[in-house]
This record gives structure tokens, C-alpha cells and sequence, in this order.
């Protein structure tokens, strides 16, 4: 009796001590791990539920536009033949992409736990000193928690990650989805992509890599390029990534990572260094923004420059809040200017289809009539006659070779003139567009922001309506 009095004594005393030590070690983590709140609060992830309401009333409306006015002169002039850029359902309804890139290890997939609080989850995104991601991961919201295969993901229509077909199962294969329910992810969708190794060769990968990359860079709303003071050298890979970036330096924000790991004067150096690195590869007047802090769960090292780091930390989350706040203004400037490439496009086959009718004769040959009006436009006037009749830029203007490969896929025949493209009950289709430029999409701009006046969009002089064709079938 008196061994079992002892034993259980005993077992009592361990528990005891195993309970107390497993105390001291979570005092211990919540000393290590930093205070997340400021995150909530920044990103205002408490805020009513009204502005979600808006926001989807905002997008049907677009949807509708989009669907009544543009899409029908996408078809008519196989616009997404030229531009090879679909506008889905999916894409217009999407929220707002947070890109992630850089080299590897730098601390992408870390910074993507450490905002989404997912430190020892189970859907914790994989992180280490080595190459890890290997992926193109998506983080997106969902009712419940699960991962999400590539080849799913694009089968769905009613996502906007369908195009990404063209790029092969291999692939498809190397592309993962998680959903979670996140405030957060409510709000914003972040992409994770797989390092750049330089002494790697593309071919290596099994699938286009750089073309991949300048799929999710054409649709991202924010991209955050990572570098640590390790990976400061600049390869081909990484040359060829900022090569594909040109024209979005406004969504580019440079993030120098574990700063914490260097001591005031050794940051200082390093930062100079970055920019001396990427200098060459950005040839704006303005450098994007760059961020130094350290972006993970764990607090800032000891005898740092911890102020320093919260302010900057703090001023990224501002930034990808505003991103956030203004993801329904971003979405209808990106349509109106998607309708203004498809209008220009149609105006200039219009041009080619009613000289090709002038200059054809009882006695013409017309594939030769139409090759020579394909191979010398400016003989005749195509592209002057739009700039001066419509006042569109002559900047926004497509490439005059991109015409000869249009033409050559699509027959000068199989296209009608817009002022044939009317209906008496639907009226003209330029028309109808024209009113989505000027009129529409500036009054739904202004009806999510109620206390701001549109933009001066609502003349043709601020597009270049030009000449309207008359409606054959409407009595004047």
C-alpha cells in the first residue's frame, strides 16, 4: 500500500511539474511572439458589414455595364484576339490581388503567416533557410478551411483563374489553393509564388515560369517584391521579373526584410546597397516605395531599431489597406479603360473594312487590295484619320504589325462596319459603349463616393467619342 501511496505521490509531483513547465513555455512564446492587434486596427478588419454590401450592389452594377455595353463589341470585333485578355465574370467580381515575389527564402511566405495570424496552423504556409515554396499558392476566403487543387481551380468559371489553362497541367500541378474564413481575406486575396533561384533555368521548372509570373502581375492590385540583406544580388531571373513589371510601378512596393537581424550602421549600408542593385532595373523618376522591417511572428531582435520597424510596418498595412479601400474605384478605371482599348479597336477595323470597299473594283483582286491596305496602313490614312477624327492618343493607339497578324487569322470579311452594327431595338453598339465611357461607369464611380464629384469624363472630348454612326433602323 505504501509503494502506491509513493507512486501516485509521485505521478501527482510530475504532473504538477509538467503542467508548471508547459506554463513557462507559453509565457515564454507570448513573450517572443509580437503583438498582432495594430494589424486589426490598421486594416480596420471590425468595420461594418454595410460597406461589404455596397461593395457587392457596386460590382453587379459593373457586371451589368460590362455585359450590356462592352462585352458585345468585344465580340463583334474579336477584341480578345488582339489583346488576348478575356474579361471573365470571375475577374470582374474578384477582390483585390496582393502579389508576393523575390528570391528565395527572403521571408514572402512568412509574411503571409504573420498577417493572417496562421503561426502553428494547420495551413500555415511552409517556411524555411532553404527553398521551400516550390508553388504558386493562393490565399483566398472560403467558408471553411481546405486546400484547393490547381486543376479545380481553374475548372471553375466562377473564379477568375480559368485562363491559366493555357499554361499546361504541368502547371496546374505546381498550383495550389487554400481557403479560409479570414476577415481579412474577405477583403483581398494574396498569391505566394516559388523563389527566384538564379543558377536554376527556367526549362528546369516544367512549365513557363516568366509567363505565369506576368499573368498574376497583369491582374495584381499590390505587389510586394522581397529582398533580405543576404539576397541582394541581381541575376537574369530577377532582371527578366523586373523587365515584365514595367508600367505598374504604382502597384510596385519594395520590402527589405529581417532587418532586424543587421545593427543601425550595417542597415544603412545595406540599403544603400539595394538600391545601387536595382537602380538599372527601374528607370522611373520616382523609385517605388521600400519598407524595411521585419516581417514574421516573432518580436523584433534586441538592440534594434524597433520604433523604426512598427512605423514602417505600420505604414505597409496602410498601404495595402488603401489598396483595399479603393479595390471598387481600381475596378471600374480598369474597365473603363479595357472599354476605351475595345472601342479603339473597333473604330480602327472599321477604318480597314471601309477602305478596303473604297479602294475595291469590279476588276480588284481583293486578298492583293487588302494585303497592301495590311502592309502600309499609313498610305491610307488608317490610323491618322482615327487620331484625327476621335482625339484618342495617339499613345493608346496598338501596333500597326498587330493588325497583320489580326487580319491574318481573321478575314476582312467576317467583319461588319459599325454603322451596320445597329439594331431598332437595341440601337447602335458604339453608341452603347461610347455611354459606358462618359456616362456609366463616372456615375457609378460617383455613387460609391458620394461626397466626390467624377472625373471629367462625361464630354467626349475626355475620350475621343468622335463621329457617331446614325442607327439606319431609328427614325431622326
Amino acid at each position: 500500500m505504501k509503494t502506491k501511496e509513493i507512486s501516485k505521490q509521485r505521478l501527482t509531483s510530475d504532473l504538477l511539474f509538467l503542467s508548471t513547465e508547459e506554463e513557462e513555455v507559453e509565457d515564454v512564446l507570448s513573450n517572443i511572439l509580437r503583438d498582432r492587434s495594430h494589424i486589426d486596427e490598421t486594416l480596420r478588419l471590425a468595420s461594418e458589414e454595410n460597406a461589404a454590401e455596397n461593395y457587392h450592389a457596386a460590382i453587379q452594377k459593373l457586371r451589368k455595364i460590362y455585359h450590356a455595353a462592352i462585352k458585345p463589341m468585344e465580340q463583334a470585333y474579336k477584341y480578345n484576339e488582339l489583346r488576348a485578355h478575356e474579361i471573365s465574370d470571375g475577374e470582374i467580381t474578384s477582390k483585390p490581388m496582393v502579389l508576393f515575389l523575390g528570391p528565395w527564402s527572403v521571408g514572402k511566405s512568412s509574411m503571409i503567416n504573420y498577417l493572417l495570424g496562421l503561426k502553428d496552423s494547420p495551413y500555415q504556409l511552409y517556411t524555411g533557410a532553404e527553398p521551400t515554396t516550390s508553388e504558386f499558392t493562393v490565399i483566398m476566403h472560403g467558408e471553411k478551411t481546405r486546400s484547393i487543387e490547381g486543376i479545380v481551380m481553374a475548372a471553375d468559371s466562377s473564379r477568375s483563374f480559368s485562363p491559366l489553362e493555357k499554361f499546361g497541367q504541368s502547371f496546374l500541378e505546381k498550383l495550389i489553393g487554400i481557403e479560409m474564413p479570414h476577415k481579412l481575406l474577405e477583403r483581398v486575396t494574396f498569391v505566394d509564388t516559388p523563389g527566384i533561384i538564379e543558377n536554376r533555368k527556367q526549362q528546369e521548372r516544367g512549365y513557363p515560369f516568366n509567363d505565369v509570373c506576368q499573368w498574376f502581375i497583369d491582374r495584381a492590385d499590390l505587389i510586394f517584391v522581397t529582398f533580405d540583406p543576404t539576397k541582394l544580388d541581381v541575376g537574369l531571373e530577377l532582371e527578366m521579373l523586373f523587365r515584365q513589371l514595367k508600367g505598374r510601378e504604382s502597384q510596385i512596393r519594395i520590402i527589405l526584410n529581417k532587418a532586424d537581424n543587421l545593427a543601425t550602421q550595417d542597415l544603412m549600408r545595406v540599403y544603400g546597397a539595394l538600391f545601387w542593385s536595382l537602380a538599372p532595373l527601374i528607370n522611373v523618376t520616382e523609385p517605388p516605395r521600400v519598407y524595411v522591417s521585419s516581417f514574421w511572428p516573432y518580436d523584433y531582435a534586441p538592440d534594434t531599431s524597433r520604433e523604426l520597424f512598427k512605423r514602417e510596418e505600420i505604414s505597409l498595412l496602410e498601404d495595402l489597406n488603401q489598396v483595399i479601400e479603393n479595390r471598387m474605384e481600381n475596378k471600374i478605371a480598369f474597365i473603363r479603360q479595357h472599354a476605351i482599348r475595345v472601342r479603339i479597336h473597333a473604330l480602327l477595323v472599321d477604318r480597314y473594312v471601309q477602305t478596303f470597299k473604297d479602294k475595291m473594283s469590279y476588276f480588284s483582286d481583293p486578298d492583293l487590295v487588302f494585303k497592301e491596305i495590311v502592309d502600309d496602313p499609313d498610305k491610307f490614312f488608317i490610323f491618322k484619320s482615327i487620331l484625327a477624327k476621335t482625339n484618342v492618343s495617339k499613345f493608346d493607339l496598338p501596333n500597326r504589325e498587330a493588325y497583320q497578324d489580326f487580319f491574318g487569322v481573321n478575314p476582312i470579311g467576317s467583319f461588319k462596319s459599325l454603322s451596320a452594327q445597329c439594331s431598332y431595338s437595341s440601337g447602335c453598339l458604339l453608341d452603347k459603349i461610347e455611354k459606358a465611357i462618359t456616362s456609366e461607369l463616372p456615375g457609378l464611380l460617383s455613387s460609391i463616393n458620394p461626397g466626390k464629384a467624377p472625373p471629367g469624363l462625361s464630354s467626349c472630348e475626355a475620350t475621343g467619342c468622335g463621329d457617331k454612326p446614325k442607327n439606319r433602323y431609328r427614325k431622326n
